[in-house]
């Protein structure tokens, strides 16, 4: 095996990318330890940042999402597990190697989506979705926010449990669509 890039081989890259292939599989049981981790966030809302993701995902699923949809919405603030301003992107670069370009997106910018709602009490526009009104993505953040996060902040919604979404997260995150 060399110990630099540059003195790879061809069969040094098959064996890296054989264990890779099996890195891979663990992607599901990562998200899911994110996920419970932010039982310990709630920065200042009603609940918990887990009860949050659980009733976005719960919302989606009754709401009879696509299985994307329902995944999307139950992780959009999995990247509050490691750092809250900037929670979009990281939850959406984590999920791009599995999902559609436009889920990508939807997830990426979903908290300008959000502003609708409260930009205006800290001192920014509540319109920063409309600059996205032209993008092939548009519809599913409005539908995101709009219909499974906004309203998911009540301790007290019987929500699906974290277990219920197991074999949906491995479904789609289990083997990535693409790795580059």
């Amino acid at each position: 095996m060399f110990t630099r890039m540059q003195d790879g081989t061809a069969e040094d890259w098959a064996v890296i990318g054989a264990a890779h292939q099996e890195h891979f599989k663990k992607t599901p049981e990562t998200l899911l330890n994110m996920l419970r981790s932010l039982e310990e966030v709630s920065v200042g809302f009603a609940c918990n940042q887990l009860q949050h993701s659980l009733m976005t995902g719960t919302l989606a699923r009754r709401d009879g999402a696509s299985d994307e949809e329902v995944a999307i919405a139950l992780l959009h603030d999995v990247g509050k597990a490691v750092n809250i301003p900037n929670h979009g992107p990281i939850a959406a670069e984590l999920m791009k190697p599995y999902v559609s370009d436009d889920a990508y997106h939807a997830i990426y910018y979903h908290q300008q989506f959000q502003g609708k709602y409260y930009y205006e009490f800290m001192g920014a526009s509540s319109k920063l979705r409309d600059d996205f009104k032209d993008e092939s993505w548009y519809d599913l953040a409005v539908k995101l926010v709009d219909r499974w996060d906004a309203p998911a902040f009540d301790p007290d919604f019987e929500v699906d449990s974290l277990e219920s979404f197991e074999p949906l997260l491995q479904d789609i995150f289990g083997q990535p669509k693409r790795t580059l």
